[in-house]
């Protein structure tokens, strides 16, 4: 997860509430070959009330209250791989990308994680950079990641622009260059509008 990632998921879960701590892993599988170590986030609600009612596989803002705590893994592609209108737009590309990187992602997870008994039975989020959004792609997309162990994903995109939404341009945050920077952007109107995402709320 690179550092924008990062303050950016980081941002966006406890601006629901949540509690976040950072997880290093260390020796990661299908990492790129520089990188020494990679963080996950830790998350967990406070504000949790215990029912019968689960998340979605498919996360939205809406479900976050659903949470109690959860393994929050990032790949969103940023530091992995090159980022294009093609991918994000192209149904086949995005099922070749969690093909490629997204089970792998996993992989690294399950073989640190094994040997960590504290984290047995917490919820383990992706983030993705979108989801195909024809089929047969988006079937076989969600069928690949819950094979992979994912218990729920969740579109960077969605993130971001629930973090730029709420952002407050009279604010500073001089904590987090990232989150300064999308402020400054924000500012003088150089973000576009939301749009929709690459996920549908009406999917399940």
């Amino acid at each position: 997860m690179s550092g924008f990632e990062e303050d950016i998921i980081r941002e966006y879960f406890e601006q629901h509430g949540f509690l976040v701590r950072a997880m290093r892993r260390i020796h990661g599988v299908g990492r790129r070959k520089n990188s020494e170590e990679a963080v996950d986030l830790m998350v967990m609600n406070p504000a949790y009330v215990e029912s019968d009612r689960r998340p979605a596989f498919l996360l939205f803002t809406t479900e976050l209250s659903h949470i109690e705590r959860a393994m929050v893994i990032s790949s969103a592609c940023h530091g992995y791989t090159r980022l294009s209108p093609g991918l994000l737009r192209g149904s086949a590309e995005i099922l070749k990308f969690i093909e490629k990187n997204a089970t792998k992602e996993m992989a690294a997870y399950e073989e640190e994680m094994a040997s960590q008994p504290a984290f047995a039975g917490i919820k383990r989020i992706l983030v993705l950079p979108g989801l195909p959004t024809t089929e047969p792609y988006r079937s076989d997309s969600v069928a690949l990641l819950r094979q992979a162990g994912v218990d729920g994903i969740i579109s960077f995109r969605t993130i971001l622009q629930d973090v730029i939404a709420k952002l407050e341009g009279a604010l500073t945050y001089e904590k987090s260059p990232s989150l300064q920077a999308v402020r400054v952007l924000k500012l003088y109107d150089l973000l576009k509008e939301p749009q929709m995402g690459l996920f549908k709320d009406a999917a399940g």
